[in-house]
């Protein structure tokens, strides 16, 4: 036993349980308006604080001092005040920003929750389904994506596939397969009013979200939203269909592309997102690779199980399987258009 390797491994254990209680201290943070208060406020004292989120004010000292510990705010110890650097606003106040953090922390939460279905899967070897899960995991997951598609999928990925927004400027048909609560679709909507779109999503609550989102934002005239999987949603001969990290939830992702090639309109593209992995387990081993092994086991493999599990290509795919998927469909073109640290954004033609 090397004594100096256990230690540093303990310790590790620790900053890694420490690392999930702060997710719970950031929850509350967001929900209780903590962030907000501090935010561009310069330093404030406890009671300030408390004042200004009109929260008990013992709690928040010991709110502040979980924060500090932590490194998500700044403690000035001589005048014993607390400072929310504009760095960590963005990330925990500024609801708009692409790099609000604190919905994250709700998968999480669903995954304490459906642990029991989770060992049950284990022993069993049975899938569980997107809508067994704690609807946290939905809310979180929508919330989660929102932003970094609102400030990445328009302005950028569109883009980087070749015609793409010509196309849709002039107006073509669109399918958002695995639409979720709809921000995708309503974000491209938005741009592109020429245009028509059409949400597909087997979880029936996602899509009265879906719809709800699309009234709200007032393109309710040029989208539309459905329930249904993604080998059965109907042919409009789209100019353009997305998945937008989604393909690797799929039981079958293989008649998933296949379907989108019958119903792609000659020309048409599809734009596939998925989480960002290399092709290689020895090159995913990082904090970001973690992150998504570990979501992929609760959530990602489980609900391929449950729609039957053909191919389970899990959240950690890599863009070389993905290729080979599309091939087998029948796709004659497939590159990476885009990447960021979280994503890997493909394109595929016939």
């Amino acid at each position: 036993m090397d004594e100096t390797k256990l230690e540093a491994f303990v310790m590790r254990t620790v900053g890694d349980l420490a690392a999930s209680y702060g997710g719970i201290m950031v929850s509350l943070g967001n929900k209780l308006g903590l962030y907000k208060a501090m935010a561009g406020a310069g330093p404030l004292s406890t009671r300030e604080l408390a004042q200004r989120s009109t929260c008990a004010e013992r709690y928040v000292r010991e709110w502040l001092n979980a924060q500090a510990a932590g490194g998500y705010v700044e403690y000035h110890a001589t005048s014993d005040t607390y400072e929310l650097a504009p760095e960590q606003a963005m990330v925990l106040a500024d609801e708009e920003s692409p790099v609000f953090m604190p919905p994250a922390w709700q998968v999480p939460a669903s995954m304490w929750v459906d642990e029991e279905l989770t060992l049950e899967a284990f022993r069993t070897g049975k899938g569980v389904g997107w809508g067994e899960h704690d609807q946290r995991l939905q809310c979180g997951v929508a919330a989660f994506y929102r932003n970094g598609y609102r400030s990445s999928l328009v302005p950028e990925w569109l883009p980087a596939l070749e015609g793409v927004v010509d196309q849709l400027e002039a107006g073509i048909a669109v399918a958002d397969i695995g639409c979720g609560h709809g921000h995708s679709t309503v974000l491209m909507a938005k741009a592109f009013p020429h245009s028509r779109f059409y949400g597909f999503d087997v979880h029936a609550p996602s899509i009265r979200e879906s719809i709800k989102n699309a009234t709200t934002a007032g393109v309710g005239d040029h989208v539309a939203f459905d329930v249904a999987k993604a080998v059965d949603y109907p042919d409009k001969q789209y100019g353009l269909i997305c998945f937008f990290d989604c393909l690797h939830d799929l039981g079958d992702p293989l008649a998933a592309a296949q379907h989108a090639a019958k119903v792609l309109a000659p020309g048409g593209t599809v734009m596939l997102v998925e989480p960002f992995a290399e092709d290689r387990v020895e090159q995913n081993l990082t904090s970001v690779g973690q992150l998504y092994y570990a979501a992929s086991t609760a959530i990602c493999c489980a609900h391929a199980i449950s729609e039957g599990g053909k191919q389970v290509l899990g959240a950690q795919a890599g863009e070389a399987r993905l290729a080979e998927v599309f091939r087998k469909a029948g796709f004659t073109h497939f590159r990476r258009a885009a990447q960021t640290p979280f994503n890997l954004i493909l394109e595929a033609r016939r």
